[in-house]
């Protein structure tokens, strides 16, 4: 059987170890969907497929048990699928038109989790319609706070959510529940000074447990969103590590305007001669220097006051 896997992977399709099977590769970006959508999945499921989903680690479906001579039959039945997740898409009933940037994961947000700083669903789909489709391998993952229950360090771009708490002091009694909560599970930014209640704003990570912890609610959200944007956190065989903070009260344009803006240093400094024609993002700033990055990410960002850069970011992880 002739296959150009290539335009087979790009279509969105995984090669399987059974000779003539593919597995179609569903986008959920944000990992939310209606339960419409699963209705959707069920028909190609069973019709098409082993009558198996399989949830993957990104938060999309794959659907395995497809023949390869049903691929067309396939794309056509994703098309309200594609549609219903406003997913990007120049030409009708051809399936996704790139599998590079894998799908955008997110936690569950604060439409749901009381710890959780924003909506991240919806931010995810913003950066969706942003950057897909595209060829290049980028990793991207949302999380509403500090907790980072999408594992968001662990990919190239990992966006933690982080909330400016507002002290109102005549509401404020003195009990301290917020010292407290602040000590026991996160950084000690917070301490009594005359009986008001101070705020190191260099050890505060925004998390917003001195809010939860508030029951007099002389504590609140701040209005305006901030995120904390870290960066090239990977596993894989070569060097597995965590990623590094780059930016700390960021706002979400400066924050999708990097991300594109590293799409362009990719495409200026990517090895096409590394194996499968990939070669990892990560692998490319070590190559280059972070401050080579640093210039091409930066490019025509405007950020606000309260926006801090890191200058430099040294990596750890395993090296073999």
């Amino acid at each position: 059987m002739d296959i150009n896997t290539k335009k087979l992977k790009k279509n969105a399709f995984r090669i399987t170890k059974k000779r003539g099977f593919i597995a179609s590769r569903v986008r959920v970006p944000g990992g939310a969907l209606k339960a419409e959508h699963l209705l959707q999945l069920y028909e190609i499921a069973n019709t098409y497929g082993d009558g198996t989903l399989h949830v993957t680690t990104r938060q999309g479906f794959e659907i395995p048990g497809i023949k390869y001579e049903d691929l067309q039959k396939v794309n056509k039945l994703l098309q309200p699928l594609i549609e219903g997740l406003l997913i990007n898409q120049k030409t009708p009933d051809t399936g996704y038109e790139s599998s590079g940037t894998r799908n955008i994961a997110a936690c569950i947000g604060n439409k749901v989790c009381p710890f959780a700083c924003y909506e991240t669903s919806s931010f995810a789909k913003r950066i969706e319609k942003a950057v897909f489709p595209h060829d290049f391998h980028f990793k991207i993952a949302l999380t509403g706070c500090p907790n980072d229950c999408i594992k968001c360090r662990m990919h190239d771009f990992g966006i933690m959510g982080m909330t400016l708490p507002q002290y109102q002091s005549d509401r404020c009694v003195g009990c301290e529940a917020c010292i407290k909560a602040c000590k026991r599970k996160v950084t000690n930014a917070l301490s009594m000074e005359n009986y008001r209640i101070i705020r190191n704003h260099e050890k505060c990570i925004g998390c917003g447990e001195c809010i939860l912890n508030c029951p007099t609610r002389a504590r609140t959200r701040s209005r305006e969103k901030y995120y904390r944007l870290a960066i090239m956190g990977r596993s894989g065989k070569k060097n597995p590590r965590l990623a590094e903070d780059f930016l700390l009260w960021a706002d979400e344009e400066s924050i999708i305007k990097i991300i594109k803006n590293t799409y362009e240093y990719v495409a200026e400094f990517i090895d096409l001669t590394a194996p499968g024609g990939k070669e990892h993002i990560g692998y490319i700033i070590d190559r280059t220097g972070f401050t080579e990055y640093k210039k091409w990410a930066l490019k025509n960002v405007a950020f606000k006051e309260e926006t801090i850069v890191k200058n430099t970011i040294y990596w750890g992880g395993v090296n073999y």
